[in-house]
């Protein structure tokens, strides 16, 4: 269930914009989330869910409006699991029956096993460390709809991309990397 006051600040989320060729960003409050053009004409991947359930309708219109009505991604692609980029996940992923990869660091949090350790607010400093306490960290489950990430660096659905394993804001914190004009997504690793 969505808080209403989360879904209130979703609602005044920015317009998509398209920050490289084939990448358009759309953002949610203190996160982002990504439609990476694929390959084929009208297929794409999302990278992260925003920040709520809240999320998924602004996603759906976006995607929409770029791909056409009834469109889904082949795959739905996580930087990692924390709540502010897994909000939609279990919505969009039900919705549009796609399989959602992450690093295998990562499964113990996408699938009901653990809990994330608590956060270090020395780390960092400013107000959002400050505030970490606060942070949800429980586990979602997808169950068996999250798959690990393919051990090649390969991006299901987008060739052309890698991911690279950049732990430290979590231990399976992955950013994706297109070598052709040096496009990086990076998560929450920068």
């Amino acid at each position: 269930m969505c808080m209403p006051a989360i879904e209130q600040m979703v609602q005044r989320e920015s317009k998509p914009e398209t920050v490289m060729a084939g990448v358009q960003r759309l953002r949610h409050g203190i996160v982002n989330s990504y439609l990476v053009s694929g390959p084929k004409a009208n297929t794409w991947v999302l990278v992260d869910a925003g920040l709520t359930c809240a999320s998924a309708s602004k996603i759906v219109h976006a995607a929409e409006t770029r791909f056409g009505a009834g469109t889904r991604p082949t795959a739905i692609i996580l930087t990692h699991g924390h709540f502010d980029h897994v909000g939609a996940v279990e919505v969009l992923a039900r919705q549009w029956a796609v399989p959602v990869y992450a690093h295998p660091l990562e499964m113990p949090y996408l699938t009901g096993r653990s809990s994330y350790p608590p956060p270090d607010p020395t780390v960092g400093g400013g107000l959002m460390a400050r505030l970490a306490y606060i942070y949800p960290r429980k586990p979602i489950n997808l169950g068996n709809q999250v798959q690990p990430l393919p051990g090649d660096g390969e991006v299901p659905g987008l060739s052309g991309w890698r991911w690279l394993h950049t732990p430290g804001h979590s231990p399976g914190h992955i950013s994706l990397f297109r070598m052709s004009d040096r496009t990086l997504i990076a998560g929450d690793a920068f």
